[in-house]
């Protein structure tokens, strides 16, 4: 049999293990408890651009479903922790989407997530920027720090206004990016400029930090009402590459119920299957989830940009062709 061999370098599996074990001391310096929650769970992730995996249980379960579902995140699980008292804690594991292999994607990645009691997105934004230098010292490199809004971004780099700018507007300043348009929204026109028009030109050795977000992308963070009203969400880059997507959480349980019947509705509108929604986290949100931020980091996308690779391939011991 061929490919039995690691796709990752023995260098890149060590990098892996030294980047673990700075989160663990970064995190015990500043009193952040680790945790572990579930893998499966009876709820799977609504969003309608996530793609959850499901597995059948065989064994009882008392009349509860057999479907389950591999997580995306373990944002859910955090949060019901949060509600119930625990305090800061983070989580370095494994998660899981369907439909997600390529040069810069896995099925099952690591993803890193932490979650900071009392804390807005910019606070957290500092820490994760931190984290990061941290990292990026282990290689030897430096990093400057950029930071701008949403707007800002668009504004300066394609002269365009994201809040309000029409979608011929947005469909123009992608150029000669050919796209299907079907079926695309507003929201998807932005991804597309942010995929294809900015992140391409981003600087190798910038942290880029954007934050304030359109509303409409806000996904689990709290909108403050601006004019128009905006997001308080940051993702943060290290040169072309996504690296961590941060919130101020929102705390509405009811609003939280709304946003996912929302999702179910997109995901209907495109034949996309149902996925159960999280009625734990919902009962938590009742419950009353403590004022906090939150982030989600890439753990292979930042070994990728330690390494300077965009194969992921190059940062995993056995990648999906040869799991």
């Amino acid at each position: 049999m061929t490919g039995w061999q690691p796709t990752a370098t023995f260098e890149a599996l060590r990098l892996r293990a030294a980047f673990n074990r700075l989160v663990r001391e970064f995190f015990h310096a500043r009193g952040v408890l680790e945790v572990e929650t579930p893998v499966l769970s009876l709820a799977g992730n609504t969003e309608p651009n996530i793609a959850s995996f499901s597995v059948e249980f065989s064994g009882r379960t008392d009349g509860a479903p057999r479907t389950r579902w591999l997580r995306t995140s373990p944002e859910f699980a955090l949060k019901r922790l949060l509600a119930a008292g625990i305090g800061d804690c983070f989580e370095l594991g494994r998660v899981f989407r369907d439909g997600e292999a390529g040069g810069r994607h896995n099925p099952e990645f690591t993803l890193l997530e932490w979650y900071r009691i009392g804390w807005d997105h910019l606070h957290l934004l500092d820490e994760t920027v931190t984290l990061v230098r941290a990292a990026l010292a282990l290689v030897g490199r430096e990093a400057s720090l950029q930071v701008t809004t949403f707007r800002d971004l668009y504004r300066d780099r394609l002269e365009l206004d994201p809040l309000l700018d029409d979608v011929g507007i947005l469909r123009n300043a992608l150029g000669d990016v050919a796209i299907d348009p079907d079926g695309l929204t507003r929201d998807d026109w932005l991804d597309l400029l942010m995929t294809h028009r900015l992140q391409p030109t981003f600087d190798r050795d910038v942290l880029l930090a954007v934050h304030d977000w359109p509303a409409s992308q806000a996904a689990l963070a709290r909108i403050r009402p601006d004019d128009p009203p905006v997001a308080e969400r940051f993702e943060l880059y290290l040169g072309a590459l996504e690296l961590a997507n941060g919130y101020h959480e929102l705390v509405d349980a009811a609003e939280q119920r709304a946003r996912f019947v929302r999702d179910g509705q997109v995901r209907a509108a495109r034949g996309l299957p149902a996925v159960p929604l999280d009625e734990a986290l919902v009962a938590a949100l009742e419950h009353g989830l403590p004022a906090c931020a939150g982030v989600a980091l890439g753990v292979d996308r930042l070994l990728m940009a330690l390494l300077d690779t965009d194969r992921i391939a190059d940062v995993l011991a056995f990648d999906f062709a040869r799991a």
